[in-house]
């Protein structure tokens, strides 16, 4: 298209060209007569030369002028002939390869006449070759071939066919298959050019079409052979007849039950009629008609005696394209073992109803044991709450004189006295110290194997909890001339605050009191997820045959200075277990003892605590205390030792009494000291309450209990008092009433 483009363009050149060369000669034959006219009409020599000197200017001008269209005219007439012959050139290539594919190639232009097509093209309609020219519109080619028959779609509806094979090709989009009458086949593949031409490529796809088929041959040859071997692999005898009643299928299952062989099945049964005639004679005395007629519709099913002895059994389906299936079973085995199953359920029966009285008798022997049980379990959680009622009962019993015995010597040890009465104080205070320690230890044993203790696992910054452990235990390390080394950490670990507390309190005491010299320090490091917070000291070490056995109640190894109670690491073990917290021990003789415990990391990880402001606050002289107690020993040690430290003292043995006290003395009480349990199941929580009331200001609570449990810990402390366990440590009690004057 660009060739013939350029072909026009040039021929338009030259006769613009020849145009202004004729233009030129009129001109120069127009001058030429005037001259001529001139030199007749004046015959003046001497003007005729100088109207030639004048004319021959013009003319060589003009002369100039048309050798220069001329040339121009030559350089044209070569470029043109130089297009014409690259355009045949181009054209002669396009051709050639237009003609050298192999599928069929058809151009036409934007008003869908055709420009060009190659001979293969031609060939797929030999008929009408001669009316497919450059020129022909698509719409009479398509015309021409429906009227000729040239495809399949043509021979049954021509008008059709045209129609759609118009649409398509004016669509353009893809490709489509067209079977010629000759066999045939041709996918046509059309696009669109950017002139708004169609460009149309027709292959030959007979060989892939003739391939499918025989793909789909054998594909249904091997469906053949799959469905034959599955009817000859049933046990029953099965035939196919198609919707004319002519045999289709057969197996071999079925030769063998009506005496056939291959060769014979061809005759004998090859159609419905000759396979019931055949039934007939092969099986008498039992197959009628009725089980073999033909059947248009559903499934009946019949069994049959047979003359032989034998029960046989005939199955008609109709198929939906209304073919039938037959099929014949031979069930005597089936019905003599169904009879045989019958008499033996018969006799069965009786013994089913022995059975059947046996397991009642064992159902309600099993009742009776499962409602034992539910006593027995009933009856084993009553005496576990009534563990827990006496361990709390218990507590509050033992360590009420215990308390009193301490408040009592610890007032005594405040006043003046001679050195052998002194020593005789101190060692009552140790002695009472140590049956303190061993109550202590009885009682959390007791709770954590009563499971009186439920853990309050979250998020605990072990920083305070270290630092608070050394300033505990800094003194006792210090009297027996050991070094204490804490290290300092920021790390998070996810746990219950008081078990693991109470665990590095047991790991340290143990290991300040086996510890004669050196060093005992803890650790902390993160592995994997997870923290190992450990406790080691230079003493004589662990046999490993022992390391089981020190975690044992009140077992003791006499290698250390001093002998505990050997209830410590038991506590330890029972509060891991609870946890979930490994405890690990690494110790042999001459070099010492780790213990070790490892909790999760929490999901903080590690985050700095928050400083906490110092603050000085006063003594506690001068202090107005309210003391509550039901116990007249304990109010009198209370008296003796607040009195020691200079504080002014009231005492009462219940709310009403502190009423009456307080209305008797007229003066402001600073702190309220009471007891948990009072008299009449009243609390002390109450009690502060009720004088709280009649106060213009808040009066600082404290509730003193044996009470170890964590939940009323809690409750306490969210009502704003504050809680000292018993028996109360008269350093504990100044600091928190030191703290307390502030």
């Amino acid at each position: 298209m660009l060739i013939a483009a350029n072909d026009v363009a040039s021929e338009d050149r030259v006769a613009a060209l020849e145009a202004e060369n004729a233009k030129l000669k009129r001109i120069n034959a127009a001058l030429m007569g005037r001259v001529e006219r001139s030199t007749d009409l004046q015959g003046n020599a001497f003007s005729v030369f100088e109207t030639a000197i004048s004319l021959e200017g013009k003319v060589r001008e003009r002369t100039a002028d048309l050798e220069h269209a001329l040339g121009e005219l030559a350089a044209s007439n070569a470029a043109l002939g130089h297009a014409r012959d690259a355009a045949d050139s181009a054209r002669r290539r396009l051709g050639d390869a237009i003609e050298s594919i192999n599928e069929g190639f058809a151009i036409f232009d934007a008003e869908d006449r055709l420009v060009l097509c190659n001979q293969t093209y031609l060939s797929l309609w030999p008929s009408i070759a001669d009316r497919i020219v450059p020129g022909a519109r698509f719409e009479d080619i398509a015309g021409a071939i429906g009227d000729s028959g040239a495809s399949l779609g043509a021979m049954v509806a021509p008008g059709r066919w045209i129609s759609e094979r118009v649409a398509l090709h004016r669509v353009a989009s893809g490709g489509h298959v067209i079977a010629l009458a000759d066999g045939r086949w041709i996918q046509v593949n059309e696009r669109r050019t950017s002139e708004g031409g169609v460009v149309g490529v027709y292959t030959d796809i007979t060989d892939i079409r003739a391939e499918d088929a025989r793909e789909r041959a054998r594909e249904l040859a091997e469906r053949a052979l799959v469905l034959q071997g599955t009817l000859d692999a049933i046990p029953q005898g099965v035939c196919v007849f198609d919707r004319d009643r002519a045999l289709l299928a057969w197996n071999d299952p079925l030769l063998a039950l009506l005496n056939l062989t291959p060769a014979t099945a061809k005759t004998r049964i090859a159609s419905h009629d000759a396979l019931a005639e055949w039934c007939r004679s092969v099986l008498p005395g039992g197959v009628d008609a009725d089980c073999l007629d033909w059947l248009g519709e559903g499934e009946v099913t019949a069994v049959r005696g047979l003359a032989d002895g034998r029960s046989m059994e005939v199955r008609l389906l109709a198929m939906p394209s209304g073919g039938m299936v037959m099929s014949f079973d031979d069930v005597t085995d089936r019905l003599r073992a169904a009879e045989v199953l019958r008499e033996t359920n018969e006799t069965l029966e009786l013994r089913v109803a022995e059975r059947t009285a046996e397991l009642r008798r064992e159902v309600v022997e099993r009742v009776a044991v499962e409602a034992a049980l539910r006593d027995a379990k009933t009856a084993a959680e009553q005496a576990n709450l009534s563990k827990t009622r006496f361990l709390a009962a218990a507590s509050h019993d033992l360590l009420q004189p215990l308390n009193a015995a301490r408040l009592f010597v610890s007032a005594l040890a405040a006043r003046r006295l001679a050195p052998e009465n002194r020593q005789l104080v101190l060692r009552s205070a140790s002695a009472l110290d140590s049956i303190e320690d061993l109550l202590e230890a009885l009682l959390e044993i007791s709770k954590l194997d009563a499971g009186a203790i439920t853990p309050d696992v979250a998020d605990v910054g072990l920083s305070d909890l270290v630092q608070a452990l050394r300033g505990e235990f800094a003194p006792m390390a210090a009297a027996r001339g050991l070094a204490l080394e804490v290290e300092s950490t920021d790390v998070w670990v996810r746990s219950d605050p008081r078990l693991l507390r109470r665990i590095l309190q047991n790991l340290v005491s143990n290991a300040l009191r086996y510890t004669a010299e050196g060093v005992v320090s803890m650790s902390v490091r993160r592995s994997a997820g997870e923290v190992v917070i450990a406790v080691a000291d230079t003493g004589p070490g662990i046999d490993p045959a022992h390391h089981e056995e020190i975690f044992e109640e009140f077992r003791r190894l006499d290698t250390g200075p001093s002998r505990g109670i050997g209830l410590g690491l038991a506590i330890v073990q029972r509060a891991g277990r609870m946890l979930g917290h490994p405890i690990g021990l690494d110790s042999a003789p001459g070099r010492g003892s780790v213990f070790s415990v490892t909790a999760p990391l929490a999901a903080m990880g590690v985050r700095s605590p928050v400083p906490v402001a110092v603050v000085q606050r006063r003594g506690i002289g001068a202090r107005a205390v309210l003391v509550i107690d039901n116990e007249q020993s304990i109010l009198d040690g209370m008296r003796a030792i607040l009195e020691s430290w200079g504080c002014r003292v009231i005492t009462a043995i219940d709310e009403a009494a502190a009423r009456r006290a307080l209305a008797a003395s007229g003066d402001a009480i600073d702190v309220i000291l009471a007891d948990y349990h009072l008299n009449d199941g009243v609390t002390g929580d109450d009690a502060v309450a009720g004088i709280r009331r009649d106060r213009a200001r808040a009066v600082p609570g404290v509730i003193i209990t044996a009470d170890r449990m964590p939940d009323l810990r809690d409750r306490l402390v969210a009502a704003g008092l504050h809680v000292l366990q018993k028996p109360v440590k008269p350093a504990q009690l100044r600091a928190l009433l030191a703290r307390l004057s502030g």
